[in-house]
């Protein structure tokens, strides 16, 4: 289980629907949280995937954690993985690569 920042983004970040599996799909679901860049953002309801990368959260206003995606794309390139054409390990998917949260 990853940590959030309040109960609140644990409660919305961590969403589960019995109607719909994907987050995107779901009208109610409003944060997702992507643990291989940590980085959260507000869902755009538009039939896509998007969604609107945040910088605090919406219910205590604390800052969350700094995106790592840059850093993900650098590690991948460091091991010779290309994200975009070979198969990117499952530590990376996940945000296993990036070690213990930071609290």
């Amino acid at each position: 289980m990853t940590d959030h920042c309040c109960a609140a983004m644990t409660a919305h970040a961590g969403r589960s629907c019995d109607l719909h599996a994907d987050p995107f799909d779901c009208p109610d679901a409003l944060v997702r949280f992507d643990p291989a860049h940590r980085e959260y953002g507000l869902i755009v309801h538009d039939g896509g995937r998007s969604a609107i990368t945040i910088a605090f959260c919406p219910w205590c206003g604390r800052a969350l954690p700094e995106s790592q995606r840059d850093r993900w794309f650098e590690e991948l390139e460091r091991l010779g993985i290309d994200p975009w054409t070979d198969d990117v390990p499952a530590e990376f998917e996940d945000g296993r690569w990036l070690g213990p949260q930071p609290r």
